[in-house]
């Protein structure tokens, strides 16, 4: 081999293991598994069909069981119109072996005070706020696919504490982590503490709130959702003139803990 060839043999190894070595690099990692503390919360069950969704008697929300970290969740459906769901694909389902998740016969009861029986089922959820596959058959025998998730956790009624970060506006400002917080069951409000004692009130959703402490920093009690990016607005008098900044406010649900 001359001198030219063994250059540009050496020049071609040196390419192939770059090029391994960017592509090793930008594998992606595994997204780590969301799980809630255990307890029981009130969710919202999101599914790619409004024909594959909780009972409008239960808000269309289901409830989700967690017990040394595994997640389960029960939804009453609409109707007996589906009797077996699986987690996974219609075509896994349908392989020799599969485990068909079996329904509950529930009770269900609308506002106008009529009852019914519909089915339902538990269903386990690895990582909440993530989609996964969940086929179901229907008294025709067919199978469909769908793609679901968990979000949205409410916990029982009571007083919980909960991390939160404060970003926007010029990032000297910041907010008292973790934030406690008081859930009625349905709904959560966040006392919301500033390093500040210059803010005269938030905007939420439009809504004004005004701040509930006589002395000392500004302190406020608003309706949150976790894990969601918050859009709020706080009027402060520390500038020449009353401005107000817009702030994102963002609630971990995995760090949630009864007082």
């Amino acid at each position: 081999m001359n001198r030219s060839m063994k250059w540009i043999c050496m020049l071609l190894a040196l390419v192939l293991a770059f090029c391994g070595a960017t592509a090793a690099a930008t594998v992606p990692e595994e997204t780590e598994a969301r799980v809630l503390p255990d307890g029981v919360y009130t969710v919202d069950f999101l599914t790619d069909s409004g024909m594959f969704r909780a009972n409008e008697a239960c808000d269309r929300k289901g409830t989700l069981t967690v017990e040394e970290g595994v997640q389960t969740l029960h939804v009453s459906l609409q109707s007996k119109k589906i009797v077996n769901l699986f987690l996974g694909t219609a075509q896994q389902a349908q392989e020799p072996g599969a485990q068909w998740l079996e329904h509950t016969v529930d009770t269900v009861t609308y506002s106008d005070g009529f009852s019914e029986e519909v089915f339902g089922f538990d269903v386990p959820v690895a990582s909440l706020g993530e989609e996964f596959d969940l086929a179901l058959i229907g008294s025709k025998g067919v199978w469909y696919d769908h793609v679901v998730s968990v979000a949205h956790p409410v916990p029982q009624e009571g007083e919980y504490t909960c991390a939160v970060t404060l970003s926007g506006g010029s990032g000297r400002a910041s907010v008292t982590s973790p934030a406690v917080l008081t859930s009625d069951g349905k709904t959560l409000t966040a006392t919301i503490v500033w390093s500040s004692p210059n803010y005269e009130y938030m905007l939420v959703d439009g809504e004004r709130y005004e701040p509930i402490q006589t002395e000392g920093n500004s302190t406020f009690q608003i309706p949150v959702i976790l894990d969601e990016e918050m859009a709020v607005s706080a009027s402060t008098i520390a500038m020449s003139q009353p401005h107000l900044v817009e702030y994102t406010l963002q609630f971990d649900s995995t760090t949630l803990c009864a007082k």
